[in-house]
């Protein structure tokens, strides 16, 4: 599946802007859904690990252009058969971090690919090997 293209602009939160340098003020950014596109619920994005709170981070979450909301969300439990984690918050409403693809990487990569073939790996018989392009895993 891939993924949501839903973005939102973030505003700084108040306390980052209380600590900013006068005249220094941050300034806001956009952030992208890291859901599968067509979930029901409100987007979502990762902002940060929380070291203080292992096995959180903070996630902002939004619905159509509204503003977003700040919220500390547990990570996903979920492991796939390689026993990596997904990359998502617990309950979230699309399929796990790894059944979602981001259109704009595979691109970016397959461009790579075609300008740099020698970083990439190429299976020995020159048939196609079926998966994404990308530096060899061996």
């Amino acid at each position: 599946m891939n993924q949501c293209t839903a973005v939102a602009l973030l505003p700084p939160p108040d306390p980052l802007v209380a600590l900013a340098a006068p005249g220094h003020r941050p300034e806001a950014g956009y952030v992208l859904c890291e859901l599968g596109e067509e979930h029901d619920d409100q987007h979502a994005a990762m902002l940060w690990d929380e070291g203080g709170r292992p096995g959180s981070a903070v996630w902002v979450r939004w619905k159509g252009s509204g503003l977003g909301r700040l919220t500390s969300l547990p990570w996903c439990p979920a492991l796939d058969p390689r026993n990596e984690a997904c990359e998502l918050f617990t309950a979230h409403p699309s399929p796990h971090s790894w059944g979602v693809t981001d259109p704009t990487h595979i691109a970016i990569t397959h461009q790579l690919t075609q300008q740099h073939p020698h970083l990439f790996h190429q299976p020995r018989d020159g048939s196609e090997s079926g998966r994404a392009p990308g530096p060899d895993p061996a």
